[in-house]
């Protein structure tokens, strides 16, 4: 973490009865004072229409950075500089987790084709046509510094949506299939972004042919899949060890510190790997909580439920107060050297290219995936792809720090682009923020929420249904035909094509039941812990 002037030297270590840095610890009094404030702040604007704590704990930052602005008289605007390391290391991997961990899994995956589409495949219709746009526009507006690896470097930098602030617009309550899609989404979008950009780095770019862009897919799809298979493999390695060792006999801190350290440690392993931490620890979130949280004692269970939960939210008030503070960051702007109008036209072609290469792939893979559903009831409406869209549409941390990486220390790009591309960043996500964030919650009441069909059950009750019916295909349904014989075993093949979603789910349930839960817990596969204060209870339910 750097500080502003918060690097010890011999003055002020002679000026200080400590050996810590007074203006260190001056600067994180404030911070937390800070944090204290967002805090009692959203609690008495929870029920607000329009606002949320994201937006709240952004414009608290921007108040405080223009005070400090102020008191500095116009030197520094800083109580903390953004570090991206900071980000990435400490303050993104308790969300993501938590996130995987807290999760709806049978809603998740039941979604999931649509998460993938959306998280994947849009990212990279979004990151191809931002990166086009802005080949196109930049030059018009008079950038020529930027390389082709910084204009596909704005392409992924600007795809990666802002999940954080996804989690407090929409509710899983209210509206769990839309929260489910567009929180699902916003996970793999941040992970695939991050693994578009760390691709566009690894490769040689100065000779672009059919070779490279093969090259550029196949990085991704190994960073892709090996991220995720990492993510599990430490989630069953975490169920193994809790169970076989039966860790609740003895104490209970040690299954809650296993949990938490096992779970970084996978995210850690990730970025040492080169690999993506998002995809990871969110996948390690998941495993943990269909496995896991089941072999530790009740204790032991509400503990970790509530314990991650609050470093998350602690977290996630932490990066939107550090993002707010950053925007008035007075040496980058004044780097950049930009006219008015100059600023105005980069921001707006960013917001432009965010609003065209979202809507571009979630109404067509929409209207892509309707095509191919049979049930009415199963198919996206405009009205949730237009949600779909809107709610995607905001940036956040992610995309600040990926711009400080690629334009901070640029050896190719001007001193001036790269300071403007920063600002401009900063712009987008400001604006986004704060307009698309407070629009959000009252846009889903008018758009969604009064024209809700109470009749049409929720993508829950659907399932439960197929799976039924499935259920009956499988084994051969007697009333089937005129003789007392069943009728044949309908095929997996067959059922796969018909219901994927949920004959997929219906035989991952019997391999789970048959061969993970056995050896690695669960749900009804955990034997009793006298250690446990309401054990008994558990056994019953």
């Amino acid at each position: 973490m750097e500080f502003l002037d918060a690097i010890p030297n011999k003055h002020s270590l002679q000026d200080s009865s400590s050996f810590l840095n007074t203006t260190t610890v001056i600067a994180l009094c404030l911070f937390f004072a800070l944090l204290c404030a967002c805090i009692v702040i959203g609690h008495l604007l929870e029920e607000h229409r329009w606002a949320n704590e994201s937006i709240t704990a952004l414009l608290l930052g921007l108040c405080a950075g223009v005070v400090v602005l102020l008191v500095s008289k116009g030197r520094s605007s800083k109580i903390l500089a953004f570090n991206e390391d900071l980000f990435f290391l400490y303050l993104l991997p308790p969300i993501i987790f938590n996130a995987g961990f807290q999760v709806k899994k049978k809603q998740f995956f039941k979604n999931f084709s649509i998460i993938l589409m959306f998280g994947v495949f849009g990212t990279i219709i979004s990151f191809c046509l931002i990166s086009a746009g802005a080949f196109l526009l930049f030059k018009k507006i008079g950038i020529t510094t930027l390389s082709i690896e910084d204009y596909l470097a704005v392409g992924a930098i600007l795809s990666a949506t802002d999940s954080v602030c996804t989690l407090q617009v929409l509710n899983q309550e209210e509206t769990p299939f839309l929260y489910s899609v567009v929180f699902g989404e916003g996970v793999v979008n941040d992970a695939t972004s991050i693994v578009l950009y760390n691709a566009v780095q690894s490769l040689d770019l100065s000779n672009i042919d059919a070779l490279t862009a093969l090259k550029l897919l196949g990085t991704f799809l190994y960073l892709f899949f090996t991220s995720t298979i990492l993510g599990v493999v430490a989630g069953l390695l975490s169920a193994y060890i809790i169970k076989t060792l039966y860790f609740g006999r003895h104490s209970t801190d040690r299954e809650v510190a296993l949990m938490m350290i096992m779970s970084y440690l996978s995210y850690m392993l990730a970025e040492l790997l080169s690999l993506s931490g998002i995809l990871t620890v969110f996948f390690c979130g998941i495993v943990m909580s269909h496995y896991t949280w089941h072999n530790v004692t009740e204790s032991s269970r509400i503990t970790t439920k509530h314990a991650f939960a609050t470093i998350s939210f602690i977290a996630e008030t932490f990066i939107f107060l550090y993002v707010g503070m950053d925007a008035l960051d007075i040496d980058k702007w004044r780097s950049s050297k930009a006219s008015a109008g100059t600023s105005v036209s980069v921001s707006s072609a960013f917001l432009a290219l965010v609003l065209i290469g979202r809507a571009a792939f979630v109404f067509s893979l929409s209207n892509i995936l309707n095509f191919f559903k049979s049930a009415e009831s199963t198919k996206v409406e405009f009205r949730q792809q237009f949600i779909i869209w809107w709610a995607g549409l905001m940036r956040g941390a992610v995309t600040i720090a990926l711009s400080y990486s690629e334009f901070s220390d640029s050896e190719t790009t001007s001193t001036q682009d790269s300071a403007l591309m920063i600002t401009s960043t900063i712009i987008v996500v400001l604006f986004s923020t704060v307009v698309f964030g407070s629009i959000t919650k009252p846009l889903i009441g008018a758009v969604l929420l009064r024209h809700a069909k109470p009749t049409v059950s929720d993508a829950t009750d659907i399932a439960s249904l197929e799976d039924l019916r499935l259920l009956f295909l499988e084994n051969g349904d007697p009333s089937d035909g005129g003789n007392n014989q069943p009728s044949p075993k309908a095929s997996n093949l067959r059922l796969l094509m018909r219901y994927p979603t949920s004959t997929a789910h219906y035989f991952w349930r019997k391999f789970d039941d048959k061969y993970m839960r056995p050896v690695f817990g669960g749900r009804g596969f955990v034997p009793y812990v006298p250690g446990s204060p309401t054990g008994a209870q558990d056994e019953t339910s």
